[in-house]
Formats: structure tokens, C-alpha cells, sequence
């Protein structure tokens, strides 16, 4: 679309000149996210307050332009690619850590403040913000509500919905708002805090956020065992989450992915290993033996090949070089992969598995699979060149197999990546269409116009 020069000049007169981009070569790294998707947009605002982010939706609101919120761009799902053009609001100048209070365990910051900076600002004082998505030390915590991004963490301690007290926002009205509280518990009124988490922005435009804080554990122990199958990995799995001793990880990967560590690494396993668990154990100094030994008895059958445990960090890094070697593999391989997250109970992750080696001897196309066991929370790799039409129809066939077996266990297509462009086109398998028409409606009465991060989320009509 083409921007008005009223419009232009209204947004100009709103903000400093350094905090709009026009020029194609500035605007076009706004276009895209990790994905790999892109779109120019004709304009890349920066705001650096709250009442700046709330004139810039009332102009796009009243011109109808689309206006798609950007954190860092760390999103693999295309959420913030504006399909349409129009303005990206980017958030890298809204980044003041407002208030750091110990006292009541919150913190208060801007939605460009990263991931990173929360844990650094907190932990002088003893706590941490529990979501860790693989991308912590860059990406936003405006992105991570977006979302609702989580990691591995979240078998213990839950995702940024279970870990932030309200939000101030502007909806696509141009409405402010603001939700939920102050205190660890609170009743009044509607949650519309974790409504706008996870809603990807298309909503409201988060400028705010009181995140609750935990307190740091005292000390950590780290354990890796190796597995004859997968059935047995997962039997292991559910014992350890039946148990009152909660991980604060509990990480896998099968046995394709173990071959391919073997291949691209000098990281030895046993010679049938065929599923690997990285389990980490947190709490006081004084009961960690305990807890070691409660999980290490839940995690005990006849197909365990080998128990590692690590206290010292020369011994913690070794453990997780093994999971960490994975990631080069895969880029080696498959540089253009896809990445789905999808989620089963933890009982069906052996059915899941073998479905998809199915899938992957059907349609020839190579699976890796690793991710956050504790809560089923599985990462399914297809490795294709999608230069290769062959590979490339293939590989998208297969993908809308993967989506049916998820379906069919009771699953989820996403657990933390979103929906965004890539899995818009498979919400109504998973969601009726009377759930999905209310879901509609909510956006229409916070979007009226249709402005906000038009064409993410649902099926398009």
C-alpha cells in the first residue's frame, strides 16, 4: 500500500525525526524475522514512550494503515513480517527497566528491554524471570508475551502467562489499557493479561510489563542418561513427572539426533543408545542429593544404558556440549530446515516419534527430534533443501502429516513458537469453528479496523 503524505506528516509531527525510517535500505532488515519470511513495510516507527506509541496506533487507526509490532525479530513463525506493508512499530527504543521492587518479587519494563537484561537487573537481588526461550540473551520481553515464549525451564516454573502480573497497552482502537495487578493474587474483572499474552500483537501493542519474580535456587545438579529406545526414555519421563521432585529441565532428543552427533562431533554414545535426557535438579545446596536420588530412582528401567552425573560446571558444560552439538549439525545439514514445536502428553511422545518415522520414510524426508520432554513439548525437524521442488513438495506434505498425528494425540501444533504465517493456515484443524468465530469477534472488538498484524493467526477467508 502507499502511505498518504497526510498520514506522513502526521506521524512525523508526533515523533523526532531520528525515530522515523523511510529510506528502502533502512526499512527493509524490518521486513523479515527468523522464519526467513520478508515484506517491506513503507515505514519503520521507534517509539520511545508510551504516550508516542499511543498516538502512532490512533493515526494508523484512523487512516487505516497496518501496523505490525517488532521486537528483535527472533521469531520463527513470520508473526512480525507485515504481510501488508504499512508502519513496523519497533520497540528497540522503549527499553527502561521502570522499577526493580524485591520486596513484592516484580519488576517493571518496557517491552524492548531483552530477556537478558530482566535476569542481570534481578539477580543482584536474589531472583529470576523463569522464561528462557533458546534466544534469551537477545530477544525482547515484548516478544517473548508476544508469544507467550517459554524454553525449558517451564516444566517447573510455567511460561511468561504464568509469570507476569499486567501489562499497560494500546489497543488497536487506540485505546489505553491497563490489566491485571500488583500481587500474586488478584480476581477482579477478566484476565485480559493473558489474553494479550500470546496474542502476537494482534490485539493491543504491549508498552509495559510487571513480570513476577522467583527466587534463585541455592545450587544445581545436572544429569544425562542414555536410553535403548524411545519408549523407554519416555516411560522414564513420565515416572520423573509423577514424583514430587520437580525438574527444572527436562530435555530430549532421539535417537536420529544422537547418529547425528556421532557424525559431526567426537561426542561418543553408547552403540544402541536411541534417546538421550538432559535432566537439571535445582534447591537448597542441603536437599540436593535427595532430589538427585528421587529422580535418578523415578528415571531407573531396563533399558537404561548410562547415568551421568554432573555437580562441578566443568562437568555441567561437558553434559550439555552434548545437546549444544546438535544445533551446528542440523545447519550443516539442513540449513533451511523446518522447525515445528508441537506438543502431545507426555505419555504419547513414543507414538509421536514413531509416527513421524513413518512420515519420514513415506514422503523420504529426514526427522530429527528434540525438545522439552517434561511437558511433551517436542521439536520436529524436517531436513530438505526447499531449492529442490521435489524436496520441497514432499517436505510440505509430510509437514501437514505431522499436524494430523499431533492432532490425533491429543496435541498441539505449537507450544512456544506461535502461529504467525506459518501454522495460521492449520488453526481451524485444531480449533471448532464456534471457539474459532468467538476468537474473531475478540479481535473485532480490540481491532476494529483490522490494523494490527493483519493476516497472522487465523485462517485467512
Amino acid at each position: 500500500m502507499s502511505l498518504s503524505p497526510d498520514f506522513l506528516s502526521a506521524i512525523r509531527n508526533t515523533l523526532n525525526k531520528d525515530q522515523v525510517l523511510t529510506d528502502p535500505a533502512d526499512v527493509w532488515s524490518y521486513g523479515y524475522d527468523n522464519s526467513r519470511r520478508h515484506a517491506v513495510p513503507e515505514l519503520v516507527v521507534q517509539p520511545c514512550t508510551h504516550e508516542q506509541v499511543h498516538n502512532i496506533v490512533l493515526l494508523c487507526n484512523e487512516y487505516k494503515v497496518p501496523l505490525t509490532a517488532r521486537g528483535r525479530g527472533t521469531g520463527t513463525t513470520g508473526a512480525t513480517v507485515p504481510l501488508q506493508g504499512g508502519v513496523v512499530l519497533s520497540t528497540e527504543k522503549l527499553n527502561r527497566i521502570i522499577k526493580v521492587d524485591p520486596a513484592n518479587r516484580y519488576i517493571v519494563v518496557e517491552p524492548g528491554v531483552t530477556n537478558q537484561q530482566v535476569q542481570d537487573a534481578v539477580k543482584e537481588h536474589g531472583f529470576f524471570w523463569p522464561p528462557d526461550p533458546t534466544s534469551s540473551a537477545y530477544c525482547s520481553v515484548g516478544g517473548n508475551l508476544a508469544y507467550n515464549s517459554a524454553g525449558p525451564r517451564t516444566v517447573k516454573y510455567g511460561t511468561p502467562r504464568e509469570n507476569t502480573f499486567g501489562l499497560r497497552a494500546v489497543t488497536g482502537l487506540g485505546e489505553e489499557i491497563r490489566t491485571g495487578v500488583y500481587t500474586s493474587k488478584g480476581v477482579i474483572g477478566y484476565d485480559l493479561t493473558r489474553l494479550l499474552i500470546g496474542s502476537e500483537g494482534t490485539l493491543a501493542v504491549i508498552t509495559e510489563a510487571t513480570l513476577k519474580l522467583t527466587p534463585l535456587a541455592e545450587s544445581k545438579r545436572t544429569l544425562q542418561l542414555i536410553y535403548a529406545d524411545i519408549e523407554s526414555a519416555a516411560t522414564a519421563v513420565s515416572a520423573i513427572m509423577a514424583q514430587p521432585t520437580i525438574p527444572c529441565a527436562l530435555e530430549f532428543i532421539d535417537g536420529n539426533a544422537i547418529d547425528m552427533i556421532r557424525d559431526y562431533s567426537d561426542i561418543t554414545f553408547p552403540e544402541n543408545a536411541g534417546a538421550m535426557l538432559m535432566i537439571e535438579v535445582d534447591g537448597p545446596e542441603t536437599q540436593l542429593d535427595y532430589s538427585v536420588n528421587d529422580i535418578k530412582t523415578a528415571a531407573q528401567n531396563p533399558a537404561l544404558l548410562e547415568l551421568k552425573i554432573a555437580s562441578t560446571k566443568e562437568e555441567v558444560e561437558a553434559l550439555w556440549a552434548t545437546r549444544k552439538a546438535l544445533s551446528p549439525a542440523l545447519r550443516n545439514i539442513a540449513p533451511k530446515k523446518i522447525n515445528e514445536d508441537v506438543v502431545v502428553p507426555v505419555s504419547n511422545i513414543p507414538t509421536l516419534i514413531h509416527g513421524l518415522e513413518k512420515l519420514s520414510e513415506e514422503y523420504q524426508v529426514p526427522i530429527v527430534n528434540f525438545g522439552h520432554a517434561g511437558n511433551g513439548n517436542i521439536h520436529v525437524n524436517l531436513l530438505f533443501n526447499p531449492d529442490d521442488e521435489t524436496q520441497n513438495n514432499n517436505a510440505h506434505k509430510c509437514l501437514d502429516g505431522v499436524f494430523d498425528l499431533v492432532l490425533q494425540l491429543d496435541g498441539t501444533l505449537s507450544g512456544e513458537h506461535g502461529v504467525g504465517i506459518e501454522k495460521r493456515d492449520f488453526v481451524d484443524r485444531e480449533i471448532e469453528p464456534v471457539t474459532l468465530a468467538l476468537m474473531k469477534r475478540i479481535k473485532k472488538e480490540f481491532d476494529p479496523n483490522q490494523i494490527l498484524n493483519p493476516g497472522k493467526m487465523f485462517p485467512l477467508d
